[in-house]
């Protein structure tokens, strides 16, 4: 009969994971403009263990009290940086040296499980009605969708970005 983890064994189970994964993530917000989906973000982004994440306005400063409730003191295990416009934001996740991917529902986009992501990866996800900007999908590297199988035709951006951060470990995981 299965038992619940106790914290130590909790602990023990999450650090044998991220021993397995050379994997660094980077998140860039591209005008994410409700507080509670950027608090979302934070909390999912501390999970994954990203690395940096850059907030493009309108996307509010993670220190506001609704972003703070949502995040539950996420905000501040992730660094993170303002940038003035999302093709800056991916221009300096490059020079990081992650690879730039949008997640977007467009028409040349490839499913997310089909393109081998890597060990540097920065997931771009963008406005919860009018998606990543222009002028950011034409700066990143590739863009991706997530295939759904319901009558549902999108999830709200940080059900999407959790999604995505959960792809992009599991490849690792599963790279031989």
């Amino acid at each position: 009969m299965s038992r619940s983890l106790s914290p130590t064994e909790l602990k023990r189970l999450h650090r044998d994971w991220r021993r397995q994964t050379d994997l660094r993530i980077g998140v860039i917000l591209d005008g994410v403009q409700n507080p509670f989906n950027v608090g979302s973000m934070f909390r999912s982004a501390a999970a994954y263990r990203v690395d940096h994440m850059w907030l493009v306005p309108p996307s509010p400063d993670p220190a506001t009290s609704k972003v703070a409730k949502t995040a539950l003191g996420c905000e501040k295990l992730v660094p993170w940086e303002l940038s003035p416009s999302g093709p800056d934001a991916v221009a300096a996740a490059k020079a990081g040296g992650y690879v730039t991917v949008a997640v977007e529902l467009t028409d040349d986009a490839t499913p997310m499980f089909e393109l081998d992501l890597g060990t540097q990866v920065c997931l771009v996800l963008g406005h919860e009605d009018r998606g990543v900007r222009k002028d950011t999908l034409a700066a990143v590297d590739h863009v991706v969708f997530l295939p759904q199988l319901g009558k549902v035709g999108s999830l709200n951006v940080a059900q999407a970005g959790t999604a995505a951060l959960y792809e992009v470990a599991r490849q690792r995981w599963m790279a031989p």
